[in-house]
């Protein structure tokens, strides 16, 4: 009886709290219910965003190149900036953009090159993408004798993966402007980010030598 007492009394307490907080409570599962369908809705926008965005991704780099010429260049940066403007929260998108500057870069086309080179360092999902897209900003800066441009880009990188390749754009630069000691400095810093055994390793080494 002891105990019938005590469930009854326990009864009585839900009762007074559900009617004081019902319908605080089903307003609550209704929208933690929603917020998980829309959650689970959002996750497949976005992996069918993230399929079509690949294939259009893979459709754009089966280009080569090397045979790449004013007009392929051109229809490579609108197939780019289509996939920009449709696929631009996917990592597909600065992949793009960095793949038409080459193009366009390949075509003399330096001032549009750097347009994408720009969206892709400011948009691009990867930090790496906008990383790469930082350094060829500054070997077009270079290219067009803009070093103070170029030194103040390549300074701005602070991902140390891209230290060795920063630091020998970096000595190029002081060598264009005739500063051997900044560039001997910097040619030893980008040896000790580099591969021992790579291309860049050797000929930044060449250029040391150089300098005696």
């Amino acid at each position: 009886m002891a105990y019938d007492l005590e469930e009854q009394e326990q009864l009585d307490e839900f009762r007074v709290w559900w009617n004081k907080n019902g319908k605080m409570a089903i307003r609550l599962v209704i929208v933690a219910i929603v917020a998980y369908a829309g959650w689970q809705g959002y996750q497949s926008w976005m992996n069918s965003k993230a399929t079509a965005a690949s294939t259009a991704y893979q459709t754009l780099v089966s280009t080569s190149l090397l045979d790449v010429d004013s007009k392929k260049a051109e229809q490579i940066s609108k197939d780019a900036q289509a996939l920009q403007n449709d696929f631009s929260m996917t990592p597909y998108a600065g992949r793009a953009a960095l793949f038409a500057a080459r193009a366009l870069h390949q075509a003399k086309q330096n001032e549009a090159a750097e347009k994408q080179l720009h969206w892709a360092m400011a948009e691009a999902k990867e930090p790496a993408i906008k990383q790469m897209a930082a350094i060829e900003i500054a070997g077009l800066q270079i290219e067009r004798n803009a070093l103070d441009d170029a030194k103040k880009t390549l300074e701005a990188i602070n991902d140390k993966g891209f230290d060795g390749l920063k630091n020998t754009m970096l000595g190029d630069i002081y060598i264009a402007k005739k500063q051997d000691k900044e560039a001997k400095e910097a040619y030893l810093q980008a040896l000790k980010g580099l591969d021992p055994e790579g291309k860049l390793f050797y000929l930044t080494q060449q250029k040391l030598d150089a300098l005696g």
